[in-house]
Order: C-alpha cells, then sequence, then structure tokens
C-alpha cells in the first residue's frame, strides 16, 4: 500500500519537462478524425454489420493504427456506436 501511493505521488509530482522528454520517445497519438477514419474503412472491408463481428472490426483497426498510440477503450465505444 505504501508503495502504491508512493508511486502514485511520483507520477503525480512528474515535472512537465520531463514528462515533454519522455513525450518525445512516444509514437504519436491518433487523432480522432483517424479513429473515426480507421473504424469506418475497418467496418467496410470486414463487412460488419452487427455487434457480432466487433471482433474482427476492432482487429482491423488496430492493425491500420499500428505504430500510433491508440485508446483501445476509445477505439471500443466507437465501434460499438458505429455497429449499433
Amino acid at each position: 500500500e505504501f508503495y502504491n501511493a508512493a508511486l502514485d505521488h511520483y507520477f503525480i509530482s512528474a515535472d512537465p519537462a520531463e514528462i515533454a522528454v519522455l513525450d518525445a520517445y512516444l509514437p504519436p497519438s491518433a487523432s480522432d478524425e483517424e479513429l473515426v477514419a480507421a473504424v469506418d474503412a475497418a467496418v467496410t472491408a470486414t463487412g460488419a454489420a452487427s455487434a457480432k463481428d466487433m471482433g474482427k472490426v476492432m482487429k482491423a483497426v488496430m492493425s491500420a493504427l499500428a505504430g500510433k498510440t491508440v485508446d483501445g477503450k476509445r477505439v471500443n465505444e466507437l465501434v460499438r456506436a458505429k455497429l449499433s
């Protein structure tokens, strides 16, 4: 418990300059426009028609956006909305 509290404190108090240095080494983040376009393309390419096809679409989207930082939860939400 003490370890987790100390770790949380470390990340909360991280220096903005330190964060900027670390961000330089991370792959670029996918924008919302890129996510929507990738979801639309994946739904079309896979022929997805219902929530049953969600796995196929998720796999296609994540493959299309390889090399970028992608929030899987956001992709999941977009795919779910598109297929419902």
